[in-house]
């Protein structure tokens, strides 16, 4: 598998926000947003057994596999694998395509109009671009919602929170998430 980093944080979004968690950004990705803030092509290949070892050293058995797109690359064995050490398996996906199975938690951020080809979304986060997110809600059946302002300078100079303050407000199904890591200044 390629892995573009492996590190210890809070988990700075969503439902999950300031739980300690290990990030396993995997490399690569089918879709190019204009405002994701990850490199997709830097990484360095592992194995299976390579990845369950690096990420026991750290204390937090939740694990938060990212991208990238993780779907690209994950499958059962490493799904399997991280459950036999301990690990609560959280993944942050597009939802383009099919995860494994056992995974305990998706996160689901649809872009545009790519359909999503997931049976289940633990939690569906939405970066706010004034688009119609109740048309997505509506697409994509979830337990939790979230609305996250869009942070990228490419898009309304970065900021564009009181937008998505009033969107809640008017729509209280949403909630708001914050990228608490940035906002704190750690990964």
């Amino acid at each position: 598998m390629r892995i573009n980093e492996i590190f210890y944080s809070l988990q700075g979004e969503g439902f999950h926000t300031g739980t300690p968690a290990v990030f396993l950004r995997m490399s690569g990705c089918n879709l190019k947003c204009e405002f994701c803030d990850t490199d997709h092509f830097s990484g360095i290949e592992m194995r299976h057994d390579e990845i369950v070892r690096r990420v026991m050293r750290y204390p937090s058995r939740h694990i938060v596999i990212t991208g990238g797109e993780p779907s690209l690359q994950l499958d059962d064995l490493l799904v399997d694998m991280l459950h036999e050490a301990g690990f609560y398996i959280q993944v942050e996906t597009n939802g383009t395509r099919v995860l494994p199975e056992d995974v305990d938690w998706v996160t689901c951020s649809p872009k545009g109009d790519t359909p999503v080809a997931l049976k289940r979304i633990d939690e569906l986060k939405v970066v706010f671009l004034d688009q119609d997110v109740e048309e997505i809600a509506n697409r994509h059946a979830a337990m939790h919602y979230f609305l996250q302002p869009c942070s990228s300078p490419v898009y309304d100079g970065g900021n564009n929170i009181q937008a998505t303050v009033k969107y809640i407000l008017d729509h209280p199904h949403w909630r708001l998430s914050l990228q608490t890591h940035k906002l704190i200044g750690i990964e």
